[in-house]
């Protein structure tokens, strides 16, 4: 019953990046990460043991020299060193503590950043695969599943627009998500342009797609305080890949707090910016208007929307950004879980920081909807207050 992972490269292509910059920049730094179950669903007796024999075996996982090689010749911007690091790494499943009472599960990860930043994505495919198969949930055919593909790429190839695979953390399971890339790859006639999981991309020959994540930001404003949690963040990345990577994630602190800090110098250096929370469109407005005001073309950057998308929502940003700035999409869940069973609202947030003292600092995520902050919520208020944020 337990889901096994068959590579260690099986995870979303940000976390591996944002390792790399820990690695190097925060080598001594302490975090918790928490399960959270926005859906309120159900767990069956016994979820936790299988959960656990699936965790205990992500230990057995090892960088082979085929997939160091692809990292080394795919992506020159990450470090040697950190490849090597890499190469050495396994999952210490002591990192990973599951609990389960009746129906409702707790899972939360603490240890070095460098070493527990790699957990999240699969912990949440394996409970999200664990728990279509232990509620026997039966799922589409394969030959629906590659019907549906290629229905939504013959679509978004109608719309002329790029598109990307972002679908690890809530897909159905390996097989789906292998069928679905195998099936957007073989078809010739798209603009599939890569996928965030960095073993798909590897074994299909395309793009790891990715940058950073919430966590990024929130751990800085762990560290250095909510006003410099945008910049310093940036600076950061900035100071490990020297302009590569160039796609900065604006709503960990509402955009509205993101422009004000994403200044010219940022507006030049990075590529673009993704877009994850809030009205897409009142989002690409604002985008346009700050890069304008800053004196820049918008044509030359482009906007990453990767925020719950359906065919219906990419129809719809692209009819009102054509011609504004350029655009390119992130697909999840509706290409690797779109299979006649509800897909799972599953997160895992880095819930705390360990402050040099000792104490546990708490991170707050306030992005550009109120139903998805997440942490503390005396803290929440600290950081609304702090950044002037008004509901």
């Amino acid at each position: 019953m337990s889901v096994i992972f068959k590579s260690i490269l099986d995870n979303d292509f940000y976390k591996i990046t944002m390792q790399n910059a820990v690695v190097k920049l925060f080598p001594n730094e302490k975090v918790k990460y928490e399960f959270i179950n926005r859906g309120k669903h159900h767990f069956p007796e016994g979820f936790d043991a299988e959960l656990r024999k699936s965790v205990n075996a992500m230990a057995e996982l090892k960088l082979t020299k085929d997939e160091k090689e692809f990292l080394r010749e795919t992506c020159p911007y990450l470090d040697l060193p950190y490849l090597d690091f890499l190469g050495g790494y396994h999952y210490d499943p002591t990192e990973v503590t599951i609990q389960q009472t009746e129906n409702e599960l707790r899972v939360t990860v603490e240890g070095e950043w460098y070493r527990t930043i790699l957990w999240e994505v699969p912990l949440l495919a394996l409970i999200s695969e664990l728990h279509y198969e232990m509620n026997n949930m039966e799922r589409d055919s394969d030959e629906i599943v590659v019907a549906k593909t290629l229905e939504k790429a013959e679509e978004l190839n109608k719309l002329g627009v790029t598109f990307a695979e972002f679908g690890t953390r809530r897909r159905h399971s390996y097989k789906v998500h292998d069928l679905v890339v195998d099936t957007l790859v073989k078809n010739k006639n798209t603009k599939f342009i890569g996928s965030s999981n960095i073993h798909f991309a590897m074994k299909y020959g395309v793009k790891p797609i990715g940058t950073h994540a919430h966590e990024w930001f929130m751990f800085h404003a762990a560290e250095y305080g909510f006003k410099m949690a945008n910049a310093l963040s940036l600076e950061h990345w900035v100071d490990v890949y020297r302009g590569d990577l160039g796609v900065a994630l604006s709503d960990t602190y509402t955009t509205e707090v993101f422009f004000q800090q994403f200044d010219k110098k940022f507006a030049k250096l990075f590529d673009g910016v993704r877009h994850d929370s809030g009205d897409p469109i009142e989002f690409a407005h604002k985008t346009i208007e700050h890069y304008k005001t800053n004196g820049i073309n918008p044509l030359f950057k482009y906007i990453i929307f990767s925020d719950g998308l359906n065919m219906e929502k990419v129809a719809e940003i692209t009819h009102a950004c054509k011609g504004k700035i350029g655009i390119s999409f992130g697909i999840g869940t509706n290409l690797t879980n779109d299979v006649d069973v509800k897909p799972m609202n599953i997160v895992m947030k880095l819930v705390a920081a360990k402050a040099i003292n000792g104490d546990w600092i708490p991170t707050v995520k306030l992005s550009d909807e109120r139903g998805k902050y997440t942490g503390d919520p005396k803290m929440i208020e600290l950081a609304k207050e702090f950044l002037r944020i008004h509901d």
